[in-house]
């Protein structure tokens, strides 16, 4: 009977004392005591970075042609110097392809043996019409009546065409005798040769020349194309060489590439490598960074600790006895990881980043402006792109 009435005592006391916990009877001190991540203000350089990926293009590419001056490959080289109906037999080729090339230098030669003969020709016709042209102002000057006035000024206007078209024949032929020998329009690379000596040379190119310049043209998406400009600096990271190379933006397109990443549209950058290494290829992939904004020696925190938005930021200065006191700071240049503080806080102060909840000892750092882990001391969600600050 003892025993059964000791059982009952014990088995209220347990559900007095559950009651009493559920319902905070425990001390204060023996709460679970919040623990705040933090990071320091400290001095260094922030750099604001776009970054993209691309394929390595040489910034020209020339086609050179029998007959027509030098034109970007892949155009259509113009009518008037396309040589017409001239046969170009190919009497000497001095480059192959793979060969590096000065600009000036003459790279092939075709003969011109009928083009100098038709040259000899119109110069003959140039003489003419030049005597017909002064017996036809000698016979305008005789003129005495109105007939014949009118008579010789139609003879002097037609001599006067004759001796135009004369001289425009000779300097065509002229130009066609200077463009049988192809010489090279810029410093650069012989990529293609579609001549042989002793041989006719057929239609279009006769030999390519890429320039020894390169540049790497990369796809950027909207959100970051206002803040780009030519003339940024950029790093360039060619894995295949394992060669990082500076560059700068030359070129940016006014109108989009037509593609989207992800459902975002994308823009054409061109970013120009200054004196990569003799290894680097066209068409190898190239990993792009476009330093888009910095600052250097400045106070700057974890981007993470900014509180509010832009003009009216704060930030959570932990105390000596680890408690948190919001604190209002001016900020600068704003990234995904750091954040410059032009004024408010010193060098070495700790700032709260986020806390450990208590449940599963993990940390919490933002929750899009709802505090860590619901305790009320917000910090914004600065996002996946930088952002700037006031």
């Amino acid at each position: 009977m003892k025993l059964k009435i000791l059982a009952i005592v014990a088995f209220v006391a347990v559900g007095i004392g559950a009651a009493f916990v559920a319902l905070g009877g425990l001390p204060t001190n023996a709460a679970t005591k919040t623990q705040y991540l933090t990071g320091a203000a400290t001095t260094g350089d922030i750099t604001n970075d776009v970054a993209a990926t691309g394929t390595v293009s040489v910034t020209t590419s020339y086609g050179i042609a029998f007959g027509a001056p030098a034109h970007l490959a892949g155009a259509t080289a113009s009518a008037s110097a396309s040589g017409g109906s001239t046969t170009w037999t190919v009497t000497a080729l001095k480059v192959k392809v793979g060969d590096t090339v000065k600009k000036g230098a003459v790279l092939a030669q075709a003969g011109t043996a009928e083009l100098r003969r038709q040259f000899a020709a119109a110069t003959a016709d140039l003489n003419t019409a030049n005597i017909q042209l002064a017996i036809a102002k000698d016979g305008l000057a005789a003129a005495t009546t109105t007939v014949t006035t009118r008579q010789a000024q139609m003879t002097l206007y037609n001599a006067q065409t004759q001796v135009s078209n004369a001289q425009k024949a000779r300097t065509d032929l002229a130009t066609q005798i200077r463009l049988a020998t192809l010489t090279a329009p810029i410093d650069g690379l012989v990529t293609a040769v579609n001549i042989a000596s002793g041989l006719e040379a057929p239609s279009g190119d006769a030999i390519v020349i890429d320039s020894a310049s390169f540049q790497v043209t990369t796809d950027v998406v909207e959100s970051d194309l206002a803040s780009m400009a030519v003339g940024q600096p950029a790093s360039v990271s060619i894995g295949a060489v394992s060669a990082v190379v500076p560059g700068a933006v030359t070129a940016i397109a006014p109108t989009t590439t037509g593609s989207t990443t992800g459902g975002v549209v994308t823009y054409a950058v061109t970013v120009s490598l200054d004196h990569p290494p003799a290894t680097v290829r066209v068409g190898m992939t190239a990993n792009v960074t476009i330093t888009i904004d910095s600052v250097t020696n400045v106070l700057m925190v974890p981007s993470a600790s900014l509180r509010g938005t832009a003009g009216a930021y704060t930030v959570l200065v932990l105390g000596a006895d680890g408690t948190p006191t919001a604190r209002p700071v001016q900020v600068g240049l704003v990234t995904n990881t750091s954040a410059q503080i032009k004024s408010g806080l010193s060098a070495g102060q700790q700032v709260v980043t986020g806390v450990n909840t208590a449940q599963t000892g993990t940390a919490a750092t933002t929750n899009g402006g709802g505090g860590f882990g619901g305790g009320g001391l917000g910090i914004p969600n600065v996002g996946t792109r930088p952002r700037g600050g006031n």
